[in-house]
């Protein structure tokens, strides 16, 4: 990866987690996790291998697990990266062929991401969940429709942002130049 696109994923990862740390001003027990929206853009913005993706996932789940409030923050660990590595391979498969193909990719990243988190949870903190939920299943019953609201959110700034931020970003990119034609 070239360091401007280290640098563009730094900036976003960054504004993901000021606006994610913005968000648990918020009262309520689950707050929507904005990091996936900034780490898809950047995703869709920079198109890095599988393993800058992984990358890329690992560091949002740490900057997302430290400033979590949720039932299991260390998920984020796990969550995060199959978010992005979800993003990069439907990215791959939708750009060029499905309109809004980047709402589309960063909605199904969240489900991805936010369905392993819940599964994780449900594994590490039986305990815990049973005791704020009457079983297991209800509480999947409550986090699941979060998990699609926070995936519609991220599916809208992802989409909104990506424009003016693939503007801003190729603007200083060398144009590919054609090919000399031979004689």
């Amino acid at each position: 990866m070239k360091s401007r696109d280290i640098a563009i994923v730094g900036i976003l990862l960054a504004i993901g987690a000021i606006v994610r740390y913005l968000s648990l001003i918020i009262p309520g027990p689950i707050v929507a996790n904005l990091v996936i929206a900034f780490y898809c853009l950047a995703i869709l913005l920079v198109l890095p291998t599988l393993t800058e993706a992984i990358g890329i996932g690992f560091v949002a789940g740490i900057v997302s697990a430290l400033i979590s409030h949720s039932v299991f923050p260390p998920g984020n660990l796990i969550s995060e990266p199959i978010g992005a590595v979800v993003c990069l391979l439907v990215y791959r498969v939708l750009k060029g062929r499905v309109p809004g193909s980047e709402a589309v990719t960063t909605f199904v990243a969240t489900v991805a991401s936010g369905s392993v988190f819940v599964l994780i949870s449900l594994v590490a903190v039986a305990p815990t969940i049973l005791s704020k939920y009457a079983t297991l299943g209800a509480y999947a019953v409550v986090v699941v429709p979060i998990v699609l609201t926070a995936a519609i959110a991220n599916a809208v700034i992802a989409q909104v942002i990506y424009m003016p931020a693939a503007r801003a970003v190729l603007r200083d990119r060398p144009a590919l130049q054609p090919l000399p034609e031979s004689a």
